[in-house]
């Protein structure tokens, strides 16, 4: 009788033992009884009931990625594409998840695949390859609400790859080469206007740097003639006053005057005109010199000198 006592015992603790869960944190298990929907178990220690309760469904809350194969997807423009998508999504509610939807990740894959053709399909190819970012918030918008029945949060949808027909990708890769060609132009165009502004800048800036030194020289060299006239003109008026104060006569500024046209007629082609009282007076002078002898500077001749005599003694002494 102990040793089946013993034997019940065990027995019992076994199948305790086996019914004790431990749910994981970021999980949740799903409970039947007898078939039926009973409860959500989080994370922590539970037990179930053996035969009557059971682990429907383990379900992690962890963001899931969903990676959907490239598909043929038509725009507006009838060119057709091959995109694939990636969803980011999370289970909320593992009741809606388990009775929601025969298989949730299937019809969340088939779903994407019909909004991607439905959005695309408004769309043009230009469009659709510009307009990522709009397409990426249009499907995480339909994804999410029509996905909340089945437990299911879309966080985002991308999209993965855009792969155009081979024509497709031939025209604009031609297209891109003449847009760098058209800008390498537009560049090298504008550098050579900036080059020939700034030579031209440069260009005005000596021409004027030049005018100004060539009007700064102007005005130095006629200050230093005027300067010049100035002291000459002084020159001749001191000149004058000292010959006024020492009283010379008229004659004397006559010859002045005659001996200034004689330098000014120094020159080949230089003509001299003499006023006619200044040869009256030259004439004046003439017979006054010759008359009284002043200014004569004529040397007299010297008058020969006679021959020595002869002496009468000498000769006598000689023919003796």
């Amino acid at each position: 009788m102990t040793y089946v006592a013993i034997a019940l015992a065990v027995i019992v603790f076994l199948i305790i033992l086996k019914n004790i869960c431990i749910v994981p944190q970021g999980n949740q298990y799903i409970i039947e009884f007898l078939g039926k929907y009973k409860s959500t178990w989080n994370a922590g220690l539970h037990v179930k009931i053996p035969l009557l309760e059971r682990i429907a469904k383990k379900i992690t809350l962890k963001e899931q990625v969903m990676d959907s194969p490239p598909q043929p997807v038509i725009t507006k423009d009838n060119v057709t594409m091959q995109i694939d998508t990636v969803v980011y999504f999370r289970i909320f509610d593992g009741k809606l998840y388990t009775y929601g939807a025969v298989n949730p990740i299937m019809a969340l894959e088939n779903l994407t695949a019909t909004t991607l053709r439905n959005i695309v399909g408004e769309l043009e190819l230009d469009g659709t390859l510009t307009s990522r970012d709009t397409i990426n918030g249009k499907m995480t918008e339909i994804l999410d609400e029509a996905t909340d029945q089945w437990g299911i949060k879309v966080n985002r949808v991308e999209l993965k790859n855009i792969i155009p027909p081979t024509e497709i990708q031939n025209a604009m890769e031609k297209q891109m080469k003449a847009e760098r060609d058209r800008r390498e132009t537009l560049l090298q165009a504008e550098g050579h206007k900036a080059a020939a502004i700034t030579r031209a800048e440069g260009d005005k800036q000596a021409m004027i740097l030049a005018a100004e030194g060539e009007r700064d020289a102007r005005i130095a060299r006629a200050e230093g003639e005027a300067k010049a006239i100035f002291l000459s003109k002084k020159a001749e008026a001191d000149g004058l006053r000292a010959l006024k104060e020492v009283g010379v006569d008229a004659g004397v500024l006559e010859l002045k005057k005659f001996e200034a046209l004689v330098k000014m007629s120094d020159g080949t082609a230089a003509k001299l005109i003499i006023p006619t009282d200044a040869v009256n007076a030259v004439t004046n002078n003439a017979l006054f010199s010759e008359t009284t002898g002043l200014g004569n500077a004529t040397v007299p001749a010297k008058k020969p000198s006679p021959a020595p005599k002869e002496d009468p003694c000498c000769e006598r002494f000689e023919k003796e």
